[in-house]
């Protein structure tokens, strides 16, 4: 009798377990959403203000706000993803899943890196030559 609930209590224990592992999952992914919804919301509002007799200048600046917004959010879904893969559903489906997750994410924070600072993460940064106008350089040059 003893045994059964000391089995009993520990299945319960490993259910709540389980049930706060998936509310901190939701939490990082909702926590996720709000970053990103409120960063495009408030850099919109910024660059229309800011920049609204003339848009295009601001622009550049825009598109690395909602860039890095972006990065951010994609980084902490996959934080989620992992969590509740690795916590609560480990199955081979479920890690191939993520696996693709993460491959495409992966994919996609490489993507907005290119498109925000002009090179591939692996590559040396571009840097301001001096008394060249303010043009960059590729540092492999």
């Amino acid at each position: 009798m003893r045994l059964c609930l000391a089995a009993s209590s520990g299945g319960r224990t490993m259910e709540h377990l389980r049930e706060w592992i998936e509310l901190a999952s939701q939490g990082v992914e909702m926590l996720a959403v709000v970053i990103m919804v409120s960063m495009i919301v408030f850099g919109t509002i910024r660059w229309i203000f800011r920049y609204r007799t003339n848009m295009e200048s601001g622009y550049e600046r825009y598109r690395v706000v909602l860039g890095k917004t972006l990065l951010i959010g994609l980084e902490l879904l996959v934080a989620a993803d992992i969590i509740r893969t690795v916590a609560i559903d480990l199955t081979l489906t479920n890690i191939a899943l993520l696996a693709a997750l993460v491959v495409v994410r992966t994919f996609l924070g490489w993507s907005l890196t290119v498109e925000i600072e002009g090179h591939w993460p692996w590559q040396g940064a571009k840097k301001f030559r001096p008394g060249a106008g303010g043009e960059k350089e590729n540092s492999a040059h």
